[in-house]
C-alpha cells in the first residue's frame, strides 16, 4: 500500500465537494477498491469514504411500491432488510463471505461494475433505477461494459430503486477462490414480461439474454429456456472456457425459473 489522504464527509454535498479534488475517489465498503490499490492497479491520491453519510443508508418502500435501498447499505443489511423482495435478499445473503457482506455496499458494487458481481445482474434483471446525487439512470442505460458505467466523474450513487416482481430468483455457479460468480443469472417475472440478466460470462460485462426473455414471457417454464447463447464474446480463462460459460447460462436460467416458479 502507499500513502494517501482520507476524508469521511457526513453529507452528500460534502462528499461531492471532496471528490472534486485531483485524483480523489469514492470509497464504499472497499471490498474491490482496496485490493486493487494494494496491487497498484489504482492509485487515488484521496479516498472519500461514504460510510459516514446516514442519508444514503437504509431500506424503505417507495410510493410506487419499489424497494428503495440506500447506496451505502451493506450486503448484510440488504439480506436482512429486503424481505419485500425475497430474491434480492437471497442474492445479497450469498455474496462473498460474512466479512465481505458486512463491509461491502450495494452502491460500491454497482459503481465498480465488476463483470462477475451479483448486484449488476439483480439491478439489470429487475429493471432497477440507479439514483445519484445528480440524476436517475435506468439500469438498461447504466451498465456500459466491463467495469464501465454511466456515472460521471465524482457522481455518487445515493439510492437504488427495485420494482418488485411477481416472481424472481438468482442462481450462480461460484468460483470457489474468489466467491464471485463464474456465471450468475437473475430472472424476474413482471406483469409486462420476463427479464433475464447474466453476469460473469460476457467480455462486455452484465447483459440481458433477450432470447430467453422472449421465450419465458410466452411460457414461464424451465422447458421454455432456449438453447445456450453463442460462445463468441464469452470470457475464457483457467476456470472455464467460453463454451462452458455459455452452457452454464442455459443451465442456471432453467434453475432460476424452476426456483422462482
Amino acid at each position: 500500500m502507499y500513502n494517501f489522504e482520507f476524508e469521511k464527509p457526513s453529507t452528500i454535498a460534502d462528499a461531492v465537494a471532496a471528490l472534486q479534488g485531483d485524483e480523489a475517489q469514492a470509497l464504499g465498503g472497499g471490498q474491490t477498491l482496496l485490493p486493487t490499490m494494494k496491487q497498484r492497479l489504482a492509485s487515488p491520491a484521496t479516498l472519500v469514504s461514504l460510510s459516514g453519510i446516514s442519508e444514503i443508508k437504509g431500506i424503505c418502500t417507495g410510493d410506487d411500491g419499489a424497494l428503495c435501498i440506500g447506496g451505502a447499505t451493506t450486503h448484510a443489511e440488504v439480506a436482512a432488510g429486503a424481505g419485500a423482495y425475497p430474491a434480492l435478499a437471497d442474492t445479497a445473503a450469498h455474496i462473498g463471505d460474512p466479512a465481505v457482506r458486512n463491509r461491502g455496499t450495494i452502491g460500491g458494487s454497482l459503481a465498480n461494475n465488476d463483470p462477475s458481481a451479483c448486484y449488476p445482474a439483480a439491478a439489470l434483471g429487475s429493471g432497477a433505477t440507479i439514483v445519484t446525487n445528480a440524476r436517475s439512470i435506468a439500469a438498461d442505460d447504466y451498465f456500459q461494459g466491463m467495469f464501465d458505467t454511466a456515472l460521471d466523474e465524482g457522481e455518487i450513487i445515493t439510492e437504488v430503486r427495485f420494482p418488485v416482481p411477481e416472481k424472481a430468483n438468482y442462481q450462480k455457479f461460484v468460483q470457489p477462490a474468489s466467491r464471485f460468480a463464474l456465471v450468475g443469472v437473475f430472472v424476474a417475472k413482471y406483469a409486462d414480461g420476463v427479464r433475464v440478466a447474466v453476469t460473469g460470462a460476457s467480455e462486455n460485462g452484465v447483459f440481458r439474454w433477450t432470447e430467453a426473455e422472449a421465450a419465458l414471457s410466452a411460457n414461464f417454464d424451465a422447458s421454455a429456456v432456449p438453447d445456450a447463447p453463442a460462445a463468441d464474446g464469452m470470457i475464457a480463462d483457467l476456470h472455464g472456457s467460453s463454451a462452458y460459460r455459455a452452457h452454464l447460462i442455459k443451465v442456471l436460467t432453467a434453475r432460476a425459473v424452476e426456483a422462482a416458479a
